[in-house]
């Protein structure tokens, strides 16, 4: 009691030193706790007096259009700064630079179109939270907030929060410069993927914020770019999962992950049977999955089918060899024969053959026929010597003829 009642004296002191007539119009000042509030108060732009010992500066639900570097003038010992709410849609060059000990800036609740590359550049970066959730009117701010974090050299910044700005693309590497950053809020919009080198550079995050948005599952590479986090707390609740097939490898992931995940908020949002279901802890089956087969069983398996083939084969060949066994005398006969008949075969169409190709034959016409064969075969006969001649083949031999000269003259 004492003490409040010495600060609220001092804070007397003070306010009568410091004049407090130097509150801006409309506005409260509160000397005790250094703050003042603008709220509600149809401000066009920001006052230009506060009172010198403001740490805290409250203007919302105004209709501020823009801010610029005059805004704050001699406000160097302000910390916290709200402006929500306001309508702002335009953020000049070095709009806070006066703020030197800014560690908090709201700027939620606006409608940002126009932020200048430089809008956050403040002298020895000592800007601790910045919040812009519900701010950017479209995705051009978005693409000049990604220039304005690159360039505003926020190397101490430590929260950020981009809830409720309808993104559904965030630019490769965002967040790449913010490097100090720990808990980053992502909530509250349309994001659908997680694409590689979204999260670069962003080695001492403790909090990612993804619920509510549009992912309907996470694909290998996502859940990669994830896993490049660490050991760190990620909110991915309140999603419309589809708990398909294709979402099991981030039930695996789910189920073997060492990310903090707040399970119970991941639940399916379709097909309707599992409707509200967790994801950790569905199985193949329920996804509609055939069930994988292990590799240490599918190697098993093909082992014993090809011992079972070898034996099935052996088999084959030990009944072959009997059933030759017991037809050896068999097969033997059927061989000699089959010999025979194609030497038979041979030997026809060797004999064809010379006769074809005897050039005393080659004149004879089809005219002819049969006797005029025989005639100049007898032609023929007559110009060899009158020796015995004897025709022989297997199945009879012909007895030797004796050929006279009638009987050549006769043929």
């Amino acid at each position: 009691m004492c003490i409040s009642a010495v600060r609220v004296l001092l804070g007397l002191l003070f306010c009568a030193r410091s004049q407090c007539s130097e509150c801006p119009g409309g506005c409260e000042c509160f000397a005790v706790t250094r703050a003042v509030k603008c709220v509600s108060k149809d401000l066009r732009t920001v006052p230009a007096i506060f009172p010198g010992y403001a740490k805290t500066v409250v203007i919302t639900g105004n209709a501020i259009d823009k801010i610029g570097p005059d805004s704050f003038k001699g406000l160097g010992n302000v910390s916290d700064v709200v402006l929500s709410n306001n309508g702002l849609t335009k953020m000049a060059s070095r709009s806070f630079s006066a703020l030197t000990n800014l560690r908090l800036l709201d700027l939620s609740g606006n409608q940002f179109s126009i932020i200048h590359p430089e809008a956050l550049n403040i002298p020895g970066s000592p800007l601790q939270e910045l919040n812009l959730s519900r701010s950017l009117y479209n995705f051009t701010a978005v693409t000049d907030l990604t220039t304005a974090l690159r360039w505003g050299d926020l190397r101490g910044l430590l929260r950020l929060d981009l809830s409720g700005n309808r993104l559904a693309l965030l630019p490769l590497g965002m967040f790449s410069h913010l490097l100090s950053l720990q808990q980053l809020f992502l909530g509250n919009n349309s994001l659908v993927a997680v694409y590689g080198g979204t999260f670069s550079g962003m080695n001492n995050l403790e909090v990612l914020d993804l619920t509510h948005n549009a992912f309907r599952t996470f694909e290998t590479d996502q859940l990669k770019e994830l896993d490049k986090l660490g050991n760190i707390r990620i909110l991915l609740g309140n999603n419309p999962y589809s708990c398909s097939c294709e979402i099991q490898s981030f039930v695996a992931w789910l189920n073997n992950s060492r990310v903090q995940v707040d399970v119970d908020s991941v639940r399916c949002a379709s097909p309707k049977h599992l409707t509200d279901a967790r994801l950790r802890g569905l199985g193949f089956r329920a996804l509609g999955c055939i069930v994988p087969i292990h590799p240490e069983i599918t190697d098993l398996s093909l082992q014993t089918s090809y011992v079972f083939l070898g034996l099935v084969l052996g088999f084959v060949g030990m009944v072959f060899l009997f059933v030759l066994y017991l037809n050896r005398k068999g097969m033997t006969r059927w061989i000699t024969e089959m010999r025979d008949a194609c030497r038979d075969v041979m030997e026809g169409y060797h004999y064809r053959y010379e006769i074809d190709s005897d050039p005393r034959l080659g004149n004879i016409s089809a005219k002819n026929g049969v006797s005029g064969a025989r005639r100049h075969f007898g032609a023929s006969l007559s110009q060899q010597p009158p020796n015995d001649t004897c025709i022989v083949t297997e199945e009879a031999q012909v007895k030797p003829l004796k050929y006279s000269s009638e009987a050549r003259n006769v043929l």
